[in-house]
Formats: C-alpha cells, structure tokens, sequence
C-alpha cells in the first residue's frame, strides 16, 4: 500500500479522509495563492491545487512511491472568487452579502502517483444555500474565529453549519475534499480505494 500524503494544512480535510479509512501524512504546501488571482472560481480552485501538489514533490517528507493529494476550494459569487477572507471585517462583509442567497464551492483535486509520474485533476462543484442570520450572530460567529481562515467564510461541518440551510451536491466537497472524486483519481491511476484503507481496515 503506497504512503498517501495530503498536501494541505486544513483539519477539516484531514478529518474527512481520516474518516473515510485513510491515515494521510500531512505535508504543508505553503504556496502563495495570489498568483493565480484573476482565474474564474472553478479553473482557480483547480489551478491552486495543481500549484500545491507540485510545491511538495521534492519534500523530504514525501516518501517515494507515495499518493500525493492536494486540494484548494473557493467560494464563487456572482461570478467572483472567494477564498480565506483573513480578517474579521473582510468575513463580516461577505457573510452581509451572502447571508439569504446561494453560492457555488469549488474544489479543485490534484493526485499524483509519484511512482509512475501520473496525475489526475478534477474540480467538483457543490451548491450551497445560505441562511439569513441577523447582524448579531454574524458578529459571534466572526469573533470566534473560524471563518477568517476558510473558504468563504464558513464550514458546514463546524459552527457555520447552523448557518447552511440546504447543498446540492457533494457535502464533503464543501468540507474541502470530494472523496468519490478522489477514489475515482485513485482508480484511474491504477490504485483500488479499499487498498488505501489503513488500520483496522486494511486488508
């Protein structure tokens, strides 16, 4: 069974895959996102990806052999791409400005077998329906710090759930990780999805 590394530092993506049978070794990319600013949301998701999956090849960290995933997601918006807003006021203005309406979440997937040179890339798109909550909640949900460094400016799996009425489409691809595309990267370059099962599920 091949090493699987994750070449991101978000905790909801660990925990989607850790959840799915998989025990990744996590590599942090580190990459500068601006450079790609100016792409429309969806070539953007896919494009970062890309970036991240090739800043971490030449890592020591990265065995050989090993299944590289990197993955990036963004928010669009009337046509507009939203990534981390990074600070509370920028979270505070795009949470007034979608609260009631609907977005679209991209996330772009990059997986490379490092022991054949292949590479697969996928960008899958789930509709998110947001909810209307009032100037004081967004101000709470601001203040606690979790939209700042998300996609958006908000989790479905954490406090922002409350906040999320309706998805069509994948629910993990909002969490920042699509695994049904993932297995079908891992299929086609060659690897069976319960062969990457570790631990208890290994066979």
């Amino acid at each position: 069974m091949p090493t699987f590394v994750l070449a991101s530092q978000s905790p909801a993506r660990l925990a989607t895959l850790r959840s799915a049978g998989l025990d990744p070794v996590v590599v942090v990319s580190g990459v500068d996102e601006s450079v790609l600013d100016g792409l429309p949301p969806a070539e953007l998701a896919g494009g970062l990806a890309e970036l991240k999956l090739a800043a971490v090849l030449d890592r020591p960290e990265v065995p050989a052999g090993a299944l590289v995933l990197a993955c990036d997601s963004v928010l669009e918006m009337d046509g507009e791409a939203w990534g981390k807003p990074g600070t509370p006021e920028v979270a505070t203005q795009r949470w007034r400005a979608m609260r009631g309406r609907t977005g679209v979440l991209h996330s772009g997937h990059c997986l490379r077998d490092t022991a054949t040179g292949e590479q697969r890339s996928r960008v899958a798109s789930t509709t998110v329906h947001f909810a209307e909550p009032g100037d004081e909640e967004i101000a709470a949900y601001v203040a606690t710090g979790e939209p700042l460094m998300v996609a958006g400016a908000f989790t479905v799996d954490g406090l922002g759930g409350a906040f999320v009425t309706g998805i069509e489409g994948d629910h993990h691809n909002v969490v920042g990780v699509s695994l049904p595309v993932v297995r079908t990267m891992a299929t086609e370059l060659g690897h069976l999805w319960t062969d990457l099962w570790a631990g208890q599920w290994s066979r």
